[in-house]
């Protein structure tokens, strides 16, 4: 904290709260200024708390022996922290969740709306976890809206078991799902839920049924999001799309929601296919989607490789913050949302492709490259390049990439990466692109790197922190 701000805070606290605390309804604050402020005056009307940097050294203040104790206990109706604790390997999710997030549920009797999100554009927070937990936790008779990432979707499916009595908002992002997975009969139709919001990023294998019998118990939703990533495996019904598509979208779900009115989706299907049966095209897809009344929509089939295929199917506008595995066949239309984008394919990304994807996605923070295919540019006319900005990218990760995409980007003759911070790559490739770290051409790209994860473990020389002098 600078003495700039530290003095700053002080006179707002001494001369500015005390006569304005009685007016103020909604507070946002960095986590670690709450207490000077909280103590500045009485706040008898604050109902609205949004903590930047929250990190679980701050629920030593949300107790009942809390000074704040009243204000947290019977006036807070809705909480919005930005989680800054990192979901490392090694957290125990079953502390976590029993010190952190089910003490606050405890203490915060009358709140109503809930929303936790990361801090980080490149980590996570620890999320909801409920195994291991008594069957009572998360009880509550107040809270109607939940924002949340969940471990897994078990553990979204025990959030909806009848302790949030009042839910009608829901959003929620789980990492995992377990095919062994049954919804219990004891989950019965969910009147009161009228907007559901379900997300995976993480690409689920087999196990879409899971989900659509979830789905079918919101009989009463009004608005809902899917993006869903499915996997599909062995054999198909040759008479059937194996593609989650417009008819299997209308017959397994929607067909079961007569209150819907808005239906925002981004889902994509991966395949192992024999193509000696007939190629589904990207408008065979899109037929199927002619009857459905909600948003226009759009799709494209990628056949990558041998078998692979990667159906795409998305409403629009395109509202959301990631794309997973697009690849030199995709539209480059505008993406305004998207900020995490990965691309795949099996022929090469050359330079214009990367010219194409920063126009056409201006707000990229984490983009990540998997590509084993030699570029056919010619590396030696660097000046028949224009220079590609990629001006809000923080992580980059090259790990499955070949050695040349390393070149393409820190090489200031053909990219610039201002705020660039977090370079994931193959060590012995990037040693050899950057001629054992002597290379200038590629040190200006370089100087931010706060973090060079690599695959193996390894003990960098001098050379490197000279290299990347910000590690």
């Amino acid at each position: 904290m600078s003495s700039t701000i530290d003095d700053k805070i002080d006179r707002f606290c001494t001369y500015i709260l005390p006569q304005k605390h009685n007016c103020i309804r909604k507070l946002i604050v960095d986590a670690i200024y709450m207490e000077r402020i909280l103590l500045a005056g009485d706040y008898p009307n604050l109902t609205y708390l949004e903590l930047f940097n929250f990190k679980e050294e701050i629920v030593c203040h949300f107790t009942d022996k809390s000074p704040f104790q009243h204000i947290f206990q019977h006036q807070i109706t809705d909480l919005i922290l930005h989680n800054n604790d990192q979901n490392r390997v090694g957290t125990s999710l079953t502390i976590y969740n029993r010190n952190i997030y089910a003490h606050i549920i405890d203490l915060f009797q009358n709140l109503q709306h809930l929303t936790i999100i990361t801090s980080s554009s490149v980590d996570e927070y620890p999320p909801f976890f409920l195994s291991w937990l008594p069957s009572t936790t998360y009880f509550t008779s107040t809270l109607t809206t939940l924002c949340i990432n969940v471990f897994s979707f078990n553990d979204c499916v025990s959030l909806l078991d009848g302790r949030l009595k009042q839910l009608t908002t829901f959003n929620v992002q789980f990492y995992a799902i377990f095919p062994y997975l049954l919804i219990p009969t004891s989950i019965g139709y969910m009147h009161n839920l009228k907007y559901f919001s379900l997300t995976s990023y993480n690409i689920i294998w087999n196990t879409n049924d899971l989900i659509v019998s979830l789905l079918r118990r919101m009989t009463h939703l009004e608005k809902l999001t899917l993006y869903l990533r499915i996997g599909k495996s062995g054999q198909f019904d040759p008479n059937t799309s194996p593609y989650i598509d417009g008819t299997y979208l209308q017959n397994e779900i929607l067909v079961h929601m007569s209150q819907l009115h808005t239906f925002n989706f981004y889902i994509s299907t991966e395949t192992c296919i024999d193509y000696s049966r007939s190629r589904i095209s990207s408008n065979d897809i899109q037929q199927t989607f002619k009857n459905i009344k909600y948003e226009q929509t759009a799709c494209i089939i990628d056949y990558v490789g041998a078998v692979a295929t990667i159906c795409h199917v998305y409403s629009l506008p395109f509202t959301f913050t990631h794309l997973e595995k697009i690849t030199t066949h995709f539209p480059f239309i505008l993406f305004n949302s998207v900020t995490h984008l990965s691309v795949y394919d099996f022929i090469p990304f050359e330079h214009e492709f990367f010219m194409q994807i920063s126009q056409a996605f201006p707000l990229l923070k984490c983009f990540s490259i998997e590509n084993w295919g030699m570029q056919y540019d010619n590396y030696n006319d660097y000046s028949s390049y224009s220079v590609i900005e990629f001006t809000h990218l923080i992580l980059l990760d090259l790990k499955r990439a070949k050695y040349n995409y390393i070149e393409q980007f820190l090489l200031e003759t053909k990219t610039y990466l201002p705020h660039l911070t977090h370079l994931k790559v193959n060590y012995y490739d990037l040693k050899t692109v950057t001629i054992n770290f002597t290379r200038d051409t590629m040190r200006r790209n370089c100087s931010k790197v706060n973090q060079l994860i690599v695959e193996e473990p390894i003990t960098f020389s001098k050379d490197v922190y000279q290299y990347f002098p910000s590690l």
